[in-house]
């Protein structure tokens, strides 16, 4: 492994692929030194029928990163992926080993674009004398068992959230209080193409809506949490198959039902215009946002710190000032927009180089 705790500058490689793009950031200790973000047509990705089968492929766009940059592969000292879809494990920085790269190679617990940052990295890291990492993949669990509970025995409440700029993001509003995170009550809505919500009491998120199948409020273009019985009775009746009612939920909801586009500034257009249905809409996203903000109040019995907006919506002022309204009273509102990703995962990576964070075994 290149460096100790005693080395003062860090380079780390930060990977994160999604369904149409690859990023890539080069950081000296916290600093960005060099980005780049990789855009994938469908044609590209075409024929590759999973997820894994994208590895070489996406090697390939990293070397030329790195020779674009006159990088050697040896100087970098730690190389960092975001985390893909794996069992639930807790918040923190994992070393990419044989079980997690076999979970996310097989998609044993879901195909996603993210699986291939962990792979990378190790493939990456394996070429030189660093070590690879994950850290707060969506798939963190920290949930209390009162939490879990959905009203069918059967059917258990799941922890899949935006775990790497909640948990950023609250870091940073605690060290603004002068606090460490893990001496903080903090309520923290992720905002963007899914909405997350979190309770974090003293470091851990003991409540989530799980943004990926449909709880919480609705976003640009996922449809949040609906009525069950009609939801139940729309897909038998009108004979939806388990594809066509996934995509309503993830994809074509929320926003994109009621507009038919999930761009805000199209939307805020439409407003301008004089638009009632696109204005009615709008408010109402956020009315729901607020609604599961207060939730959180009694999550947390009153003691909130601070309620925390971010994600890429978190820079839209007449959204945050509409979530402003209807919450300021639990707590102050603090606003840290952007989705942040490649600088958190680089400050993980950075942490787990010094000795300041442990690093985990999956």
């Amino acid at each position: 492994m290149n460096g100790s705790s005693t080395k003062e500058r860090f380079l780390i490689l930060v990977i994160n692929p999604g369904s149409t793009s690859t990023k890539l950031s080069l950081f000296a200790n916290d600093e960005e030194t060099v980005s780049k973000t990789i855009p994938h047509s469908t044609d590209e990705l075409k024929p590759y029928k999973k997820i894994s089968e994208q590895t070489d492929f996406r090697l390939k766009l990293i070397e030329n990163f790195l020779s674009e940059n006159r990088v050697n592969l040896k100087s970098i000292d730690a190389f960092i992926g975001r985390g893909g879809l794996l069992k639930p494990i807790e918040s923190g920085v994992y070393a990419v080993n044989d079980a997690m790269l076999d979970d996310l190679g097989s998609a044993k617990y879901g195909e996603h674009a993210s699986n291939l940052g962990g792979i990378l990295a190790y493939t990456l890291a394996s070429r030189s004398d660093s070590p690879a990492f994950i850290a707060d993949p969506v798939v963190v669990d920290e949930m209390e068992e009162v939490a879990r509970l959905s009203g069918i025995p059967e059917i258990e409440r799941k922890s899949i959230f935006h775990a790497l700029n909640q948990k950023s993001s609250a870091r940073e509003v605690a060290r603004s209080l002068g606090k460490k995170y893990e001496e903080c009550n903090f309520i923290v809505a992720h905002l963007g193409g899914g909405i997350s919500i979190g309770a974090h009491r003293k470091g851990r998120v003991v409540d989530v809506n799980n943004a990926l199948d449909g709880e919480g409020p609705y976003s640009p273009e996922r449809s949040g949490g609906v009525p069950v019985g009609q939801l139940l009775e729309m897909a038998m009746k009108d004979g939806f198959t388990y594809e066509e009612m996934k995509r309503k939920i993830t994809g074509d909801g929320g926003i994109t039902s009621y507009c038919g586009t999930n761009d805000l500034q199209e939307l805020h257009a439409r407003i301008e215009r004089g638009d009632g249905k696109a204005g009615l809409v709008f408010e109402a996203m956020a009315y729901q946002i607020s609604k599961e903000i207060a939730m959180h109040g009694a999550t947390l019995k009153g003691d909130v710190d601070r309620i925390i907006l971010t994600g890429g919506m978190a820079h839209d002022e007449k959204l945050t000032e509409l979530i402003k309204e209807r919450t300021g009273f639990i707590a102050k509102v603090e606003i840290v927009p952007g989705e942040r990703e490649m600088v958190s995962l680089a400050l993980s990576a950075l942490a787990a180089l010094k000795k300041e964070l442990p690093v985990k075994s999956y």
